[in-house]
C-alpha cells in the first residue's frame, strides 16, 4: 500500500469557508488531514496538507486532488509526493473532535 503527501494551495483570496469546503471534498476522495505515527498517536497535518494511503498512483491521487481543488476554486496549485517512510516534527497532537469531523 502507497502512502502520498499531498498540498493543495488555493490562490488569490481563499476564505477559511473555501478552505473547509476543500477539506470536504478531499474527504470525499479517500484524503485525510490526519497521519498516524508508529506509537498509534494521531496527529493533524499543516494547514492546506493531506495524507492519502492505499493501492492507488501519484497521478490517480494529483487528478483527485485537483478534481476536489477545482469543485472550490479555479485557481489553484496541487504538488503530491509519494514516500515510504515520513518524519516530522510540530504536528499537534488530533483532538477527538477533530478526528470524528473528519
Amino acid at each position: 500500500m502507497a502512502s502520498f503527501t499531498t498540498r493543495v494551495q488555493l490562490n488569490g483570496r481563499p476564505t477559511a469557508d473555501d478552505y473547509e469546503r476543500l477539506h470536504k471534498q478531499m474527504r470525499g476522495r479517500g484524503f485525510s488531514r490526519f497521519i498516524d505515527a508508529s506509537d498509534g498517536k494521531t496527529y493533524r497535518l499543516s494547514h492546506g496538507e493531506y495524507n492519502r494511503e492505499g493501492n492507488v498512483n501519484r497521478d490517480t491521487v494529483r487528478e483527485d486532488a485537483k478534481a476536489a481543488a477545482a469543485a472550490v476554486s479555479s485557481d489553484y496549485e496541487v504538488f503530491v509526493s509519494e514516500a515510504t517512510a515520513r518524519t516530522w516534527y510540530g504536528l499537534k497532537l488530533a483532538t477527538q473532535a477533530e478526528l470524528v469531523a473528519g
